[in-house]
């Protein structure tokens, strides 16, 4: 063991800072996917961020002021599986330790797989901040028979190591005190050597680094061991501060290459996880493991090839029921009947009536396209009760861990479409809602993956509330139903993706996951998505569906809505068969797709079963509402989201108006 004085220059700053106890801190966690850095966030911050038991969740860096230290605050950052950076996860990780005053790192590992944890923290241990190794799921490694000598790891790597259940809050109020120590024995001491031919480079870029840039918030150590291995963030970081100099030091790199066998990030890489190997080898503890788990059982039976499925149709009958048969049929029977129909509305509008004389301003809050009577009664009697629900259904797969086992068991089927069974998370999470899940599509590989998935979630993936609407709808008529309207969705789905894999140029990346144990939800957890994800429904939906309710409002004040109805009728009613009311529920699906679907809701007595399939199936596939929009242009361009636009409005239709004639010759 030698000792190196090139991390110190980065950790005066630091210690000085925790010397003054007045002085505020910021502290990462940083890790693996998947590894419980969101839940752990939460014990330490009390902020609660979109937790969820599968890969990919945490996209964008999450700030909170910590508990533990008045004015410090904790980042979460995106799950990594290694460094140097490549995805964009990873360069945001990269980005948050370039660029934030970094008190301490806080890595959090899985205890259950030591070795990818550890070859991990041989990259942490290089940056010269003070870190704290915190083996989390511990009840899991030991239900395994995984038992790690804590002393002994911690003093080989030369940071305080613990074990912590997230979930539980076990261990967890350790981190504090720990960090504490972190910033007490951390004094630059360099424990991990690589190969004598790499060390040799490393050096020599740690001499040349330190020499013009003194006082780096990383240590020269850890940018020459991420420059080397070309990291595209710490290289633009380095050239932002050396100017022309950087072309001296992508030299030495370049050198070194040229008198090596294999690129140098592969060395690097090789020899991290030959260090990882060794450590965990010496400290691993082999114990009795429990009996096998139900759940390891039950997650092992979610993948099979024969028993994959039937667990799947199990699964969304469960959410049928609950969703389209509790939430549309009963709860929305109590809110719109009972509630509105009965109490609310009579009173509400004659409230109005009787202080407002004038009949187009009381219409304006009480009429057929009235503030109160269209609006507020759509969001709160008919969608509320729906979104709330499938909220709490879909809590509760997501904590369990079942949406990473429904990427593989997907894999085979996105592989006809160009994609592999990561594309299932966006596609998952639009079922909350496209616009957050059109963001998620970072975390595919390529561009073509992120058009590709992008324009499906656009064409046939229906948000939350536009689902609630369309089960409760179609719960009213049968399962067949249901089955038809789902069926019919998943073959424009799968055939839209196999034309645009067709079309757009490049390769299919195949699928590369870990999955996460199949855990029983945390209702905690459950109860606080649920909540987070309702106050968003009302504090940026509900505003929408009351802009929507004041257009359509106008259009009839003058004149326009019936116009558009007219107009819209040999399509509406010829070729879809559908009422022409119906025209103004299209018209509001312009704004909101849900609230098009809301509007077929409305006219539930008038419509006949096949009338209610072939709109919900033409409504789900419609255009995106407004927000996802602009966040199509914002991500993939205006001029690919035209394109998208110019295509699925014609399917849309096209595909309605098919399966009124197909249904009108079976029904």
């Amino acid at each position: 063991m030698t000792h190196s004085h090139s991390n110190t220059a980065a950790l005066d700053a630091r210690q000085a800072l925790a010397a003054d106890g007045k002085a505020p801190g910021v502290f990462a966690l940083v890790g693996n996917p998947n590894v419980g850095k969101s839940v752990v966030f939460h014990r330490l911050t009390g902020t609660y961020v979109n937790v969820s038991n599968y890969p990919g969740t945490t996209v964008d860096v999450s700030r909170a002021a910590a508990r533990f230290e008045r004015g410090a605050e904790v980042l979460d950052t995106p799950g990594v599986l290694a460094l140097p950076s490549r995805s964009d996860d990873e360069h945001a990780t990269m980005r948050a330790l370039l660029h934030e005053n970094l008190r301490a790192l806080v890595q959090v590992g899985d205890a259950k797989n030591l070795r990818r944890t550890l070859a991990l923290s041989l990259v942490f241990a290089d940056l010269g901040i003070p870190w704290v190794l915190a083996l989390n799921m511990a009840d899991e490694a030991r239900a395994h028979g995984v038992g790690i000598d804590l002393p002994g790891l911690a003093k080989a790597i030369g940071a305080p190591v613990i074990e912590t259940v997230a979930t539980s809050g076990e261990g967890l109020q350790r981190i504090p005190e720990a960090i504490k120590h972190a910033h007490k024995e951390h004094g630059g001491e360099q424990r991990f050597h690589y190969p004598d031919a790499i060390e040799a480079v490393v050096r020599d870029t740690v001499d040349w680094i330190a020499a013009r840039l003194p006082n780096t918030s990383l240590a020269p150590r850890g940018l020459a061991v991420l420059f080397l291995g070309r990291d595209a963030e710490v290289e633009r970081w380095l050239s932002a501060r050396l100017g022309a100099d950087a072309n001296q030091l992508v030299a030495i790199r370049e050198a070194a290459e040229a008198a090596s066998a294999e690129p140098l990030s592969t060395g690097l890489a090789q020899a991290r996880a030959a260090g990882a190997d060794r450590l965990a080898s010496a400290y691993l503890r082999k114990e009795v493991p429990k009996a096998k788990l139900l759940s390891t059982r039950i997650g092992r039976l979610a993948v099979h090839r024969i028993w994959g499925l039937p667990i799947l149709l199990a699964v969304l009958f469960v959410v049928y029921e609950f969703v389209g048969v509790f939430g549309a049929g009963y709860l929305v029977g109590l809110t719109e009947k009972d509630l509105f129909g009965d109490i609310l509305n009579p009173a509400v509008e004659g409230f109005v009536r009787g202080h407002l004389p004038v009949t187009w301003l009381a219409d304006l809050f009480v009429g057929q396209y009235g503030l109160w009577t269209m609006g507020m009664t759509y969001a709160l009697a008919l969608i509320l009760p729906i979104v709330t629900t499938f909220f709490i259904a879909f809590g509760i797969l997501e904590d369990s861990g079942y949406f990473s086992r429904l990427s593989v068991l997907a894999n085979r089927a996105f592989s006809l479409i160009g994609l592999n069974g990561r594309a299932v998370l966006p596609m998952v999470l639009g079922l909350g809602c496209v616009t957050m899940a059109t963001l998620t599509t970072r975390i595919l590989h390529t561009r073509r993956e992120r058009v590709i998935s992008t324009f499906l979630l656009a064409l046939a993936i229906p948000c939350s509330a536009q689902l609630g609407v369309v089960m409760g709808m179609l719960s009213r008529i049968s399962f067949s139903a249901t089955l038809i309207w789902l069926s019919s969705v998943l073959l424009i789905l799968m055939v839209s993706g196999w034309l645009a894999a067709k079309l757009i140029p490049g390769r299919r990346i195949p699928l590369v996951t870990e999955m996460p144990p199949m855990r029983l939800p945390v209702m905690g957890n459950v109860v606080k998505k649920t909540a987070g994800r309702l106050k968003w429904y009302l504090v940026e939906v509900i505003p929408l569906f009351l802009f929507g309710t004041l257009l359509m409002f106008v259009l009839d004040q003058l004149g326009v809505l019936p116009w558009i109805i007219a107009k819209g009728e040999p399509l509406v009613t010829g070729w879809l068969g559908l009422p022409k009311e119906a025209s103004a529920a299209f018209v509001m699906g312009f704004l909101r797709r849900d609230f098009g679907a809301t509007g077929l809701f409305a006219l539930g007595s008038q419509l006949s079963p096949m009338q209610t399939v072939v709109g919900m199936i033409t409504i789900t596939l419609f255009v995106p509402c407004i927000a996802s929009v602009m966040i199509v242009i914002k991500e993939q361009g205006a001029k690919v989201a035209s394109a998208m636009l110019g295509l699925i409005m014609p399917t849309a239709f096209l595909v309605g108006g098919l399966f009124h004639f197909i249904l009108k010759l079976i029904w």
